[in-house]
């Protein structure tokens, strides 16, 4: 089902449905994407004008969802949406990304896309149809644009591809790959596998090139119906006064000279000096106000565009040196930080990142929130920084931008097919990524140094993984056709930035783990493609020689600092009894022990207590154990095993009266230990020896036949236990 409209095309192959013309008529371009019940609306808008001095092109893609859509309330105090979650951010990301690249070169009016979730049908996800809604919107409007594009998601269940498969399809699945493109090549691909072996992922690459086939027929079909007419709007550039004295006096040849040989910091000071040079030349010569700096940018940014591709393409050298397959210089350390769970350096050239990993109860685990339904929580997150001074500059410093939410993103999933099972190792992960210098991937940093953290924390990982990033340089002939080409390994930041690809991947000696390429040309052909996916799997491998010289294995045991975990197994009727009434019962055993206590949500009646105290530990078993009886039919609360005469016992005061002392001595039983009994001395009042909450040691000294009454003693226990070695008491509350 999907909102009514005047036009509509169905795309039957996959169940989409597009449709426009009669909701948002004042937007360039408005069109609602319908994939079952799951409904995204998506504009697309242009600004009239420009602002003055612009030399960059601001286009800004927001999607959102309503609580509406799925038939909820926002939660907290204000029942309104607020700042965006990391889901939508994500989302706004993978639409923007392909979307950026097909502007015409010096639009740079503002573009502004906004995609809003409108029904959400918990079984199909929104992201794609964001994507496709936004290539549609900016058809059918007349805002510039050398599209349509299409994405579909593939999944592999059970050695077969799947296209475009709904939520719970993708908890079978083995990959998940996104795909964008055109009629002929690829523009964007970004997802994880369990180690998918090359071969078969350029496979799936072929697969999801031909699913996006009849969307985007379907979108033109839509544009045949009611496409507007591209408008026309001023293209930025420098003026050819200018543009001839910048070339004059500073030639391809001074560029090539500024740049190539030398350090990050030494080629930016140089470029810097030119242009300090070429605006001191037009200042004489067109006067004071006759250019602008658009004109000194749009030139020095063509010159070095020119002069990053030009010794590569010819003569297979880049600017550091190094040819086309050479990886930087590589350093990998780990054990740098004292109290840490587990800690690594990786550098990779001028790249940087200290990772750190912390260990946590299953509680910790992130919950999820999205709409459109799938995993609830998840027990790995990965967080990624990027502080100013990672680039040797002054900034905003504090909460994540959208970039540190993305590469942390791209990071985390390419961790997550090597880690442990739940059931083998039930710890939540968190895992930081705090980039120290940055000159090119760091985002694959993160990934070598996030395996070496893991590693170094004890988390028993199937394989280790590295990540790198592929570059590509091409010369496009006026038809826009690649005549040349040369795809490089390990960009630096120039060459990403200047370059035309930024493909980054992820895997181990097995296969790919996570994958993300980025585009600044109009499509990737599939042969660059697979030169890439080979090259980056040579670089991987050499990459994860070096990381394992430092840490061949994880290590066995974990951080004296990280929480040991005991794994108990209870009667699953008995859950209930061990939570207690609004979680009394766990609370207190909580409290009173100092261990961290996590039910498993399966109902298995699996108990995982946490603690770095194996004394700790021991006691909240002991606790669990009298209250369940271990899993093998004891009782517990009321019909737990009774407190015993003549026993001692280690439990909690739980009640102060002038008369005496209530404690608990069992799971839900307790006795009064009488103000006479609390020491071997006269008490005045029963608060100068023992408070609310206080553990105390007491023997039972009787029990009323008739009412069950317990008669505590701590004066008696103090002396019989007065100079033994102490044997441990039974069943400790306290």
């Amino acid at each position: 089902m999907s909102l009514k409209q005047k036009h509509s095309v169905t795309i039957p192959e996959l169940g989409i449905t597009f449709s426009t013309g009669t909701y948002a008529a004042l937007a360039n371009g408005a069109v609602n994407v319908a994939v079952g019940e799951t409904n995204v609306f998506v504009t697309a808008c242009v600004a009239a004008s420009m602002k003055p001095g612009q030399d960059f092109f601001p286009l800004t893609v927001d999607y959102r969802e309503k609580y509406a859509a799925a038939g909820r309330f926002p939660g907290g105090y204000f029942k309104r949406e607020g700042r965006p979650s990391e889901k939508e951010i994500l989302t706004s990301r993978l639409c923007d990304r392909p979307c950026r690249p097909l502007f015409p070169e010096g639009f740079l009016n503002e573009v502004q896309i906004i995609g809003q979730l409108m029904s959400a049908d918990q079984l199909n996800e929104a992201d794609i149809p964001m994507v496709n809604g936004a290539s549609a919107a900016l058809a059918i409007s007349d805002i510039p644009w050398n599209g349509p594009i299409a994405a579909v998601r593939v999944a592999e269940i059970d050695g077969v591809f799947v296209a475009n498969p709904n939520i719970e399809q993708m908890f079978q699945s083995s990959l998940d790959l996104i795909y964008v493109g055109n009629e002929k090549d690829m523009l964007m691909i970004e997802g994880s596998a369990d180690q998918i072996p090359e071969d078969r992922f350029i496979e799936a690459l072929a697969f999801a090139h031909n699913a996006i086939q009849p969307i985007i027929r379907g979108i033109r079909e839509l544009v045949t119906l009611v496409g507007k007419p591209k408008a026309t709007f001023a293209l930025v550039g420098a003026t050819p006064e200018a543009r001839a004295i910048i070339e004059r006096i500073v030639p391809a040849e001074r560029v090539s000279a500024a740049i190539f040989g030398f350090e990050k910091a030494v080629r930016g000071a140089n470029v810097k000096a030119l242009k300090e040079e070429a605006k001191k030349a037009l200042i004489a010569e067109l006067g004071e106000g006759k250019f602008t700096d658009v004109d000194l940018n749009v030139v020095f940014e063509d010159l070095q565009y020119k002069a990053y591709r030009k010794t590569v393409l010819e003569r297979g050298v880049r600017a550091d040196g190094r040819d086309a397959k050479s990886l930087r210089p590589l350093h990998s350390e780990v054990g740098i930080l004292p109290r840490v769970h587990g800690s690594a350096s990786f550098k990779r050239g001028d790249t940087q990142s200290i990772v750190l990993t912390t260990l946590g109860p299953t509680k910790d685990a992130q919950d999820l929130d999205a709409l459109t339904g799938g995993v609830k929580s998840k027990s790995f997150i990965l967080h990624y920084n990027f502080p100013p001074f990672s680039v040797g500059e002054t900034g905003r410093f504090g909460s994540p931008g959208r970039r540190e939410v993305g590469h942390g993103a791209l990071a985390e999933r390419s961790l997550v097919p090597v880690l442990p099972p739940e059931d083998v190792f039930p710890y939540s992960i968190r895992v930081v990524s705090e980039i120290m210098a940055s000159n090119g991937s760091t985002s694959m940093a993160s990934i070598c140094g996030g395996c070496l953290s893991l590693m170094d924390a004890g988390v028993p990982i199937i394989a280790p993984v590295a990540g790198i990033s592929c570059g590509l340089m091409t010369e496009i002939d006026a038809s826009g056709a690649i005549t040349k080409w040369t795809t490089i390994t390990d960009i630096i930041g120039e060459e990403d930035h200047f370059g035309d690809m930024d493909f980054k991947l992820a895997g181990t000696t097995k296969g790919i783990t996570g994958f993300q390429l980025d585009l600044k040309i109009n499509g990737l052909p599939f042969e660059i493609a697979k030169v890439a996916i080979h090259q980056a799997r040579e670089a991987r491998v050499e990459i994860l020689k070096n990381m394992l010289s430092s840490i061949p294995a994880p290590r066995k045991d974990l951080s004296t600092y990280a929480p040991r975990i005991q794994t108990i197994q209870i009667d699953p009727e008995k859950i209930g009894l061990l939570i207690g009434p609004g979680g009394k019962t766990i609370r207190r055993i909580v409290e009173t022990t100092g261990a961290q206590i996590d039910i498993s949500d399966d109902d298995s009646g699996k108990v995982f207590i946490y603690s770095n105290n194996a004394e700790a530990s021991n006691r909240a078993i002991k606790e669990i154990d009298s209250l369940c009886g271990g899993g093998s039919g004891g009782g517990g609360g009321a019909g737990g095993p009774p407190i015993e005469n003549g026993k001692i016992y280690t439990g909690r005061v739980t009640g102060v009266k002038e008369f005496g002392a209530f404690v608990e001595c069992l799971p839900g039983k307790e006795g009064l230990c009488h103000i006479s009994e609390l020491a071997d001395f006269r008490v005045r009042r029963t608060e100068d020896v023992v408070k609310m909450g206080d553990s105390i040691t007491v023997k039972c000294i009787g029990i009323d036949e008739k009412s069950g009454k317990v008669r505590l003693s701590r004066k008696a226990a103090l002396k019989e236990l007065e100079g033994q070695s102490a044997p441990a008491p039974e069943a400790p509350v306290a």
